[in-house]
């Protein structure tokens, strides 16, 4: 069996050799020809409006991939904060609208990355252009996670395991427990081990080993989700921005 070290390095060399061919992507615009941040307005009707602007502008972004990724975040940055109001306001309801609307398969479309992925970068952010696929199931016991990177529809690797919701906190917390590569290699392996292969890929962050040696879960706190975008704030500290498969037509 491959050790934890060798998978990382697969892993690490498959995302590379897919982001090589849209390696100009992950270039961010300069910071010279970004737009200035907008403030959203304190009266409530352009209040709402500007929200309903932020969740066009990342619908948009998820089917095309050319909205501004400064304006993206902004927009992300927005539904966050409205995200947060509105769930003071009946936390029940609106973690049970998340959880009503999360199972599926979820392409990952957008992410800011962790703190200290965007440390390396510099601050860059960008467009995700491996394609990268999340499934939930939130209809089975225990609920069921998926994360694999593919070519077309062939999976290079997969890892699987459950989840939890809790409802409290809007938080999805996951473990994953078995690790697939190239749709041949199944290998089941422990918490740590599947947080060392996903820090060391540049699949997960150095927050969920540690999360992996306290015994605790890896986790995405979840902003919303409905018909076709779904997003989150993973325990690595990135914003993130999904498209539901089914309204994908790559």
């Amino acid at each position: 069996m491959p050790t934890t070290s060798q998978m990382a390095f697969l892993l690490q060399l498959f995302i590379t050799l897919l982001a090589w061919r849209g390696s100009d992507a992950f270039v961010a615009p300069s910071p010279n020809c970004m737009p200035r941040s907008r403030e959203l307005t304190v009266c409530n009707s352009q209040a709402t409006a500007g929200i309903e602007e932020s969740k066009q502008l990342l619908l948009r972004a998820a089917t095309t991939k050319e909205e501004n990724p400064s304006d993206v975040l902004e927009a992300l940055e927005s539904i966050e904060r409205d995200c947060r109001s509105r769930f003071k306001e009946d936390p029940a309801k609106f973690s049970e609208d998340i959880l009503n609307n999360i199972s599926g398969d979820w392409r990952l479309i957008f992410t800011t990355g962790t703190k200290e992925q965007q440390e390396r970068r510099g601050g860059r952010i960008n467009y995700f252009s491996p394609k990268a696929v999340q499934s939930f199931r939130a209809d089975t016991t225990p609920k069921q996670i998926e994360n694999g990177i593919y070519v077309g529809d062939f999976p290079l690797v997969k890892f699987s395991g459950d989840w939890e919701w809790n409802e409290r906190v809007r938080k999805l917390e996951f473990d994953f427990d078995k690790i697939q590569l190239l749709g041949l290699i199944s290998i089941n392996l422990g918490r740590k081990e599947v947080a060392q292969i996903g820090s060391a890929s540049g699949l997960g962050s150095k927050n969920n080993e540690k999360l992996a040696a306290e015994g605790k879960k890896a986790f995405f706190t979840w902003i919303s989700a409905d018909d076709n975008i779904a997003t989150a704030r993973g325990g690595g500290g990135g914003l993130a921005l999904w498209k539901r498969v089914e309204n994908d037509p790559e």
